[in-house]
């Protein structure tokens, strides 16, 4: 929906590890999450969610493979530790995943994210702090969040360290 594609595709999963298919009107089925979602955003004519640049669409499909290999991948409290940290530091300076444009990278890291931020404690997301700024501003992105639920950040502090 976030593309504006009309209906009509067919998706489901195959094997064990539920890799996504699409069953395209006019051609072979396309298997894995990368593949399909570049082409839907090529198919909706939004180019620019795959960078713009050379530099920006090498890093734009670098966070696509850590999403499927990192976040797809992990499964111990560890993983999930080790990519809100890489992510935290990648963050620092950044407003979205390739700099200063918001990409495909950051709509599927979203998506891969969000049921990990959903189960953070405050005092964990104020740990991961670069992380719960992007994923706040990207979950309220129009037509980001969709049928997922709001995550909940807490602004301001109930208590501070001056009496």
């Amino acid at each position: 929906r976030l593309l504006g594609l009309p209906g009509g595709n067919k998706y489901g999963v195959q094997g064990e590890r539920k890799v996504p298919v699409l069953q395209t009107n006019n051609g072979p089925g396309l298997t894995g999450l990368m593949t399909i979602a570049a082409h839907l955003v090529r198919q909706a004519r939004k180019e620019q969610l795959l960078g713009s640049t050379a530099e920006e669409k090498a890093v734009v499909q670098q966070w696509l493979e850590y999403r499927v290999t990192r976040v797809n991948g992990g499964s111990s409290k560890e993983d999930t530790r080790t990519v809100l940290k890489d992510l935290n530091m990648h963050l620092e300076d950044k407003v979205y995943l390739a700099g200063n444009i918001f990409t495909l990278a950051d709509i599927l890291m979203y998506y891969g994210l969000h049921h990990i931020m959903v189960d953070l404690t405050v005092q964990e997301k104020e740990k991961y702090l670069n992380v719960s700024r992007w994923f706040n501003h990207i979950q309220h992105y129009p037509g980001v969040r969709q049928h997922l639920s709001d995550v909940v950040f807490i602004k301001n502090r109930l208590y501070t360290n001056s009496h």
